[in-house]
């Protein structure tokens, strides 16, 4: 045979695996319905787990074996989500435990920020919370997820991701240990200056305070000049130490905000090399709210350590429509080689596609958090 002979052929079977398929999903249909009546959980593992061994057995070579397993999980995933959708038709998928709201009561608010006085974490407090609150600061971002915790704080301004030097891990470990939620969003673009006492020489100046990252972030001006440079906790901690000690040998990189808190002089503006650097805080409360013109939702999920487990559960996005921005990984804790997956997506948790999706990731995932709809 030639080779038109033989994709003549390929096209045959293919539109009979068309039909068989179409015919397969007609009963998934009937199991859907079959399900809905009784309660009964649409993923039934063992059963999966049977029927991809039985259809293995069935083929004549090691190489034909694994692509019938591929073929048929990616059989299989698709009628679960043909029977997640007819759920959610049938009203079938609960309630999703957030409280859509209007707007957020921000009036008179209790506010946290992790760093001193000056840090940009407080700049991006004021920049989405105005000055009709409460604000108050705390050493670490553990305090200020305990703050709302307690009750003592409605609202706490955290970063968790830097346009240069990536995501806060911290942050991330956080937001799966507490249980508090994102319900907005700040980007502060980040420009480091050059800040001593008023009256100081460039010249003057022979040890630089601040931040690690910053200083990274400022390297190629700073390695210019035969300056110490050491690391602080905060930015804002480093322009306070400057002002403190009164010391004119003494300088930090931090803020214009920093220098307008503590009474200090801007040397140099913008020393970072970076000058696209922006970093983007998280708007965290202790309430599972969301606004209901909320565009973002975050999540986490733990996926089992087995080949192929997060491809089926990224497929959940692709099948709803749903378009993925973020992905992240964290190791989980005391669990070697094993990781938490964290991911943004466009979507509003009032939607059908995302309930859909949400419901999927619940029943196929190991454990799985929505953090947060912004």
């Amino acid at each position: 045979m030639d080779l038109l002979e033989l994709r003549d052929k390929i096209d045959g079977i293919d539109a009979d695996i068309v039909r068989l398929y179409e015919e397969r999903m007609d009963i998934c249909k009937q199991v859907a319905e079959f399900k809905i009546q009784n309660g009964k959980r649409v993923l039934d593992k063992q059963r999966e787990l049977e029927k991809i061994a039985k259809v293995k057995s069935l083929t004549n070579n090691e190489f034909n074996s694994h692509g019938i397993e591929e073929l048929f999980e990616q059989i299989m995933s698709m009628s679960r989500k043909l029977q997640y959708q007819l759920l959610a038709e049938n009203g079938c998928l609960g309630k999703l435990p957030f409280i859509g709201v209007e707007e957020l009561d921000t009036r008179k608010a209790r506010v946290v920020f992790q760093g001193a006085e000056g840090a940009y974490s407080q700049a991006a407090m004021q920049e989405y919370f105005g000055d009709q609150i409460q604000s108050a600061h705390v050493d670490s971002f553990r305090d200020a997820m305990a703050a709302l915790d307690e009750g003592s704080a409605d609202f706490a301004v955290l970063p968790i991701e830097n346009s240069t030097a990536g995501i806060i891990s911290e942050v991330y470990d956080l937001l799966v240990e507490f249980e508090n939620y994102i319900v907005g969003e700040q980007i502060i673009k980040i420009e480091h200056c050059l800040l001593a006492l008023p009256g100081t020489k460039v010249e003057d100046i022979k040890t630089i305070y601040s931040h690690p990252q910053s200083l990274m972030q400022s390297a190629k001006y700073l390695n210019r000049h035969n300056w110490q440079q050491i690391s602080m906790q905060n930015n804002a901690f480093a322009a306070q130490k400057v002002a403190k000690e009164g010391d004119k040998t003494q300088a930090a990189v931090a803020g214009a905000h920093a220098a307008s808190v503590y009474g200090l002089e801007i040397l140099e503006q913008g020393i970072n090399q970076e000058q696209a650097n922006s970093t983007r805080f998280i708007i965290v409360t202790n309430q599972k709210i969301f606004r209901k013109d909320a565009q973002k939702v975050s999540i986490c999920f733990e996926v089992p350590h087995e080949s192929g487990s997060l491809y089926h559960m990224l497929s959940h996005f692709i099948y709803n429509n749903l378009n993925m921005t973020k992905i992240e990984s964290r190791p989980i804790e005391e669990r070697n080689w094993e990781y938490r997956f964290f991911v943004d997506f466009e979507g509003n948790l009032a939607d059908s596609a995302v309930k859909n999706a949400l419901r999927g990731l619940r029943e196929e995932t190991r454990s799985m958090k929505i953090l947060g709809n912004y």
